[in-house]
């Protein structure tokens, strides 16, 4: 149903792709399918021992989730760095190829380049170690009646209004949140070669690398840490935690200051979860026809099949075959279909011939209907084979009639080449002989 009501074919499928790499002709051409869902039954309200359990309970499950990560981090921080201080110690060894060998398989130039990168990961490692010691220090790491109020600076003054200061809580997260969906979006367009992104962060690189080395002061300046976050695949997210925290701290001034605020980033639709997305589907599906090759097949397309079939005739024939080009079965129902053939065949047949393409008023049912009138016609039987014909003349027998193929007896088969004995009888009488003899 997918394929044959919502599909269409493309008249230049290339650039039809490429209209979907930008978001608002995606999200304007993209079909919905809505898949059964269980609609979310409205809990009871809860009351303020429970809402405060409640609470205890996610400011504890999120305690674990970063400290899981912390720990995470730290324990692939040191794993890296061991390895670091392995290929160093390989250079006070005076193991000086094989130094080289682990400083190209880790992507470093030289010594200098391998000792900024142990002190980044030490600096990195002790960071680490003293957030987890803060965090296990705590004596109560979750505590819901002492916790602490709201900063000052959150608050409304006494002169603001107090829909301009809510306002103005709202604009400051959804910064944060657009802010952190950019940097999730520039992590994926890392991940990409041809993205500009991708390209942007290989310029400023080469610029880099083509300053000289001993003016090599990158670093030293405040403004280095922008470019290296420009060129870091991680999106420069070191501060992420910082903008959760302030995030949180947004999320709950709205909570008790803005009845409209549901704590979450956009509005969810019931039952958006469970919707299916057909986008480039809907063209990619239907271009099989053309472009079988796209699934790894080796047959031709349609268009290809046809100019093969054409060539098979002289050029005469091949002008009455080409004005009537019939299109029939349900794939010839797709949108589209015949302004593609059409252009197909102009650029195969030769210039300035004639040519007509005619579909079916019922593509998907013609195959039937025809059968159904062949056998409902008076000679229906005198083209059916009988058991005296398949006995005589094989499976492979058909009687040929209007709606047939014409019949072809299949080759004789080979006759079995019979070697020559000659030299196996001698071989034989030699071998008599031989025994005689003895």
């Amino acid at each position: 149903e997918l394929i044959h009501d919502h599909s269409s074919i493309a008249l230049n499928y290339q650039e039809e792709i490429k209209k979907w790499a930008d978001a608002d002709y995606y999200d304007s051409n993209v079909l919905r399918v809505q898949l059964p869902y269980a609609a979310p039954t409205t809990a009871p309200g809860l009351s303020v021992e429970q809402q405060k359990e409640r609470k205890r309970e996610l400011a504890k499950r999120l305690m674990e989730i970063n400290a899981r990560k912390r720990e995470e981090r730290l324990a692939e921080d040191e794993e890296q760095l061991n390895q670091f201080l392995s290929i160093q110690d390989l250079l006070e060894e005076g193991d000086t190829d094989e130094f080289e060998r682990s400083l190209k398989s880790c992507n470093l130039a030289n010594e200098a380049e391998l000792i900024k990168v142990i002190g980044n990961l030490q600096a990195k490692i002790e960071k680490t170690k003293q957030k987890i010691v803060a965090t296990n220090s705590q004596e109560e790491p979750v505590n819901i009646e002492d916790k602490p109020k709201i900063k000052a600076s959150l608050l409304p003054k006494d002169s603001q209004d107090f829909d301009e200061w809510i306002a103005d809580v709202r604009r400051k997260r959804q910064e944060i949140v657009e802010k952190r969906l950019a940097k999730r979006q520039r992590r994926q367009d890392m991940a990409k070669r041809r993205t500009a992104a991708a390209q942007e962060r290989m310029r400023i690189i080469s610029q880099l690398a083509k300053k000289e080395k001993r003016d090599d002061d990158f670093g030293m300046r405040d403004e280095d840490w922008d470019v290296y976050k420009v060129i870091n695949r991680e999106g420069g997210d070191s501060d992420s935690e910082v903008e959760q925290e302030r995030l949180l701290e947004l999320e709950d001034v709205l909570r008790q200051h803005d009845p409209e605020f549901e704590g979450q980033n956009s509005p969810i639709v019931p039952g958006e979860t469970h919707q299916l997305h057909i986008a480039l589907e809907r063209l990619r599906s239907p271009e099989l026809i053309f472009q079988p090759a796209m699934i790894g097949s080796a047959e031709a397309g349609l268009a290809e099949t046809i100019d093969f079939v054409l060539q098979q005739y002289p050029a005469d024939c091949q002008l009455r075959l080409a004005g009537n080009v019939f299109l029939t079965g349900a794939p010839a129902k797709f949108p589209g279909l015949l302004e593609r053939l059409k252009c197909e065949l102009r650029e195969i047949r030769p210039f300035g011939t004639h040519f007509n393409i005619t579909i079916g008023k019922n593509p998907a049912l013609d195959a039937w209907y025809g059968a159904r009138d062949f056998g409902m016609s008076d000679n229906f039987k005198e083209y059916l084979v009988t058991r005296e014909d398949y006995e005589e003349m094989g499976g492979e027998y058909f009687r040929e009639h209007s709606a047939s193929n014409l019949y072809r007896k299949s080759p004789e088969p080979l006759p079995v080449m019979q070697l020559p004995v000659c030299m196996e009888q001698v071989g034989v009488e030699e071998a008599v002989v031989d025994v005689d003899m003895d």
